[in-house]
């Protein structure tokens, strides 16, 4: 049987936990796209589900290559959006972990810090410059508000990505600590 939930994460790592628990219920991830889950009825504990944020998009031959790897070292590459793919393998396989070492799992923090970053900044541009063609219209005598409106909301939404971004960059300083305690 064939279930969908929509449901929405910013943060990977709890949305890969919301998976296994889904798996372990009996409900195997078949398909994503944009906060929209399609499981398939499975035994339950089948599965370990891992997220990744790719460097280059799926469809890049240097991702190709990645997912090929991934296959042939028996993991499923389950779905894509955007540069995340979404990966299982059977539990029976033995434990499932993309990031074993500090570096990796830095690189990867990294990667999805970068991302957030850069959604910020973009709307942090189009917000301030939609706010100053709103600001100079009112002072020329319109009463038309929808830059004005619509950049304060651009602002604000970069303001909260960058916000997203601060529990990784948290992460990041914790592991670059660890691993020179280690050396």
């Amino acid at each position: 049987m064939k279930t969908i939930i929509r449901k929405a994460y910013r943060n990977y790592e709890k949305e890969e936990n919301w998976l296994n628990e889904m798996a372990a219920k009996g409900l195997a991830l078949t398909d994503y796209s944009w906060c929209r889950y399609v499981f398939s009825d499975s035994q339950p504990g089948e599965y370990i589900y891992r997220i990744e944020l790719l460097e280059y998009s799926p469809a890049h031959p240097i991702s190709q290559n990645y997912i090929s790897f991934m296959e042939e070292n028996r993991v499923e590459h389950v779905a894509s959006y955007m540069r995340w793919v979404y990966f299982r393998k059977k539990a029976s396989d033995g434990t499932f972990d993309i990031y074993s070492d500090i570096d990796s799992k830095t690189k990867h923090y990294q990667r999805i810090n970068r991302f957030w970053i850069v959604l910020a900044v973009a709307e942090l541009i189009v917000g301030l410059s939609n706010v100053c063609i709103g600001i100079y219209s009112i002072l020329r005598g319109h009463t038309f508000y929808f830059n004005l409106i619509g950049g304060v909301v651009c602002v604000l939404l970069g303001i909260g990505l960058f916000a997203l971004g601060h529990p990784l960059r948290k992460k990041i300083k914790k592991l670059k600590k660890e691993k020179v305690v280690i050396e």
